[in-house]
């Protein structure tokens, strides 16, 4: 365990110090009439007030969605067998990835992994009953799963396995803050929510569970012991005040001041119950009108991007149903926040898109 930590610390030794952050200019609204140069934030307006309505965009789209489904189909069907045979082949619970790739990239990715299985496969036993995800660095997230950067070479791959052992003793010592966090706050039990973009490298993640622990630990927090029970909380590092995620989730800064969360925790956690017990319902919902909307509208698939609530997937298939355009027809159908043809032919609209 102390070797990953080490290493972590390194790491962040040797950066920079002082590195500049970008942040774009923003000109007044005068430049741009005095230059003659364009305004980006009124050419995005004008964009959004020209946005076609959906079987305008299906119209003009759906031809070239069929073609390159079509196309990818025996991509998804190689796909989905060095999947299968990898996850038999070393154990694993399951394969993941952490962006969108197309299925040409994650094919490569996941015979990238069978050469090095087939070359050395006394390293990748250590493997057996963890999950991989193919990101952006290698190392273990704060799930526990197993990340192996795409931009990595074998030799690094290789690194990461032989160390295995200690981040699984990392992760444990991280579930332990958890149980004993849980047990100060009155039965509460602490999340990691995954999000779009990198991945939460384990190290971050127990670095930032030990430093709330710590905070706690002097004080005499007065939480009944299952007053907090059933409920959940993150923590976040760039937070300075607490507050109730609309889903019914605490979110605490890692620095919080303990008099300061004990009295939020019980203030709220009545609103917390009642906000969890509504997502719930809506998560069901929502469930529900996907399988209508597969059913009904004849889809291959239809998927949503991590940043589209329930709320906004409700509505957006309650209206594709009532829309039933025939065009979308035998394809797969991912509800974002913009239009687009995907380089594998799925569709990609907004979940508010324009009737």
């Amino acid at each position: 365990m102390q070797d990953v930590l080490k290493a972590e610390t390194g790491k962040s030794s040797t950066q920079q110090p002082g590195t500049a952050f970008y942040r774009p200019i923003k000109w007044d609204k005068t430049y741009y009439t005095f230059t003659g140069f364009r305004d980006p934030e009124q050419e995005l307006e004008q964009a959004r007030r020209v946005e076609p309505t959906l079987s305008l965009w299906l119209r003009n789209n759906e031809p070239e969605a069929t073609k390159k489904q079509n196309a990818s189909v025996p991509r998804r069907e190689e796909l989905k067998r060095l999947k299968r045979e990898l996850i038999q082949k070393l154990g694993l619970l399951d394969i993941r990835w952490q962006r969108r790739w197309g299925f040409s990239h994650k094919c490569s990715q996941l015979q990238s992994l069978g050469r090095l299985f087939t070359q050395s496969p006394e390293a990748l036993h250590i493997l057996r009953g963890h999950t991989i995800v193919f990101t952006d660095q290698s190392g273990m997230n704060a799930s526990g799963h197993v990340m192996l950067g795409t931009m990595d070479v074998h030799h690094q791959w290789t690194k990461l396995f032989e160390r295995l052992l200690s981040y699984r003793s990392l992760f444990q010592h991280s579930d332990w803050l958890k149980e004993r966090i849980s047990h100060l706050l009155g039965g509460i039990q602490v999340i990691h929510i995954e999000r779009m973009g990198p991945a939460l490298p384990l190290e971050e993640h127990y670095s930032t569970l030990n430093t709330f622990h710590k905070r706690l630990l002097p004080q005499r927090l007065s939480l009944h012991p299952r007053s907090m029970q059933g409920l959940t909380m993150s923590l976040e590092n760039d937070r300075s005040t607490p507050c109730l995620h609309e889903m019914g989730h605490f979110i605490i800064p890692t620095m919080c001041d303990t008099l300061q969360l004990q009295n939020f925790l019980q203030s709220q956690a009545q609103e917390a119950r009642r906000r969890m017990q509504h997502r719930d319902k809506l998560e069901a919902e929502e469930e529900d009108l996907i399988s209508s909307c597969l059913q009904d509208l004849s889809l291959r698939s239809l998927s949503k991007e991590p940043s589209v609530s329930s709320s906004q997937m409700i509505p957006c298939c309650r209206r594709l149903m009532e829309e039933r355009s025939p065009q979308m027809q035998g394809l797969h159908l991912y509800i974002s926040h913009f239009y687009s043809v995907m380089q594998d032919g799925d569709l990609c609209i907004p979940w508010d898109w324009k009737g």
